[in-house]
């Protein structure tokens, strides 16, 4: 066993065959996560050993990937491998900020090490608001949270039943952010009225829609039609 004065340093003990120090780091990643209960072995696994164990690089980089930035939690929205004619390769990306959904601009040198951040999905459907938030069911324990509006992205087109997927951060199981489906039915509650065979699609006109937004939709649209909309942009895709 260790010693006291090395408590604070150890994470566990993890009985790691002497393979393992050398795998990749998505390969490491798997077998430590499987291996973290055993409390025997030749490798003791300190905090700062273990964080570079589990650091990801530019090449692990992907759509969805969670990671530390700026001492805050980003998702990465968009990325593109560059290799300029001269000077050092490089990756351009979008992040969005977990907190607030602000999105930012961010290039990497190639081979720069990131914190990469364990996330989940789990599936929540929306019951009710309050002066709490808006509060959702989890469809597996059916445990109740309240989640506040600036984290749910698509909320203005958030209805009663709807079912979202929700990203928790895995290690201290906290809601990062909720994300209202990319495409929604929703009923249009007033329009001004549309002229009889007008089929044009190319003018716009307001409608607002069982949740109280508003969306351009064509002038054949009326009040009562169901319409599908896009819930990224608050845009009208088609009528439903």
């Amino acid at each position: 066993m260790a010693n006291t004065e090395d408590d604070e340093n150890i994470i566990r003990y993890v009985h790691l065959h002497s393979f393992a120090i050398s795998l990749p780091y998505k390969s490491f990643k798997h077998f430590v996560n499987f291996a973290v209960e055993s409390v025997k072995g030749p490798f003791i696994i300190r905090r700062k050993s273990f964080k570079q164990y589990f650091m990801a690089t530019t090449a692990d980089i992907k759509n969805g990937m969670c990671i530390k930035f700026n001492n805050g939690l980003y998702t990465v929205v968009e990325f593109l491998h560059v290799k300029p004619g001269k000077g050092p390769a490089f990756v351009r990306t979008k992040l969005r900020n977990v907190q607030t959904g602000r999105v930012i601009d961010n290039t990497f040198s190639v081979g720069v090490k990131l914190e990469e951040v364990r996330i989940e999905k789990r599936q929540f459907q929306y019951l009710y608001k309050d002066d709490m938030g808006y509060n959702f069911m989890n469809n597996e324990t059916y445990e109740q949270v309240s989640i506040p509006k600036e984290i749910i992205n698509g909320v203005d087109f958030l209805k009663d039943g709807e079912t979202c997927d929700v990203t928790i951060h895995a290690d201290t199981d906290t809601i990062l952010f909720a994300d209202v489906p990319t495409k929604v039915v929703l009923e249009v509650t007033y329009t001004e009225p549309g002229l009889k065979g007008d089929t044009a699609t190319n003018t716009l006109k307001p409608a607002t829609v069982e949740t109280g937004a508003t969306v351009r939709v064509p002038l054949f649209i009326n009040t009562g039609d169901k319409i599908k909309v896009n819930t990224t942009d608050g845009s009208y895709v088609e009528r439903a």
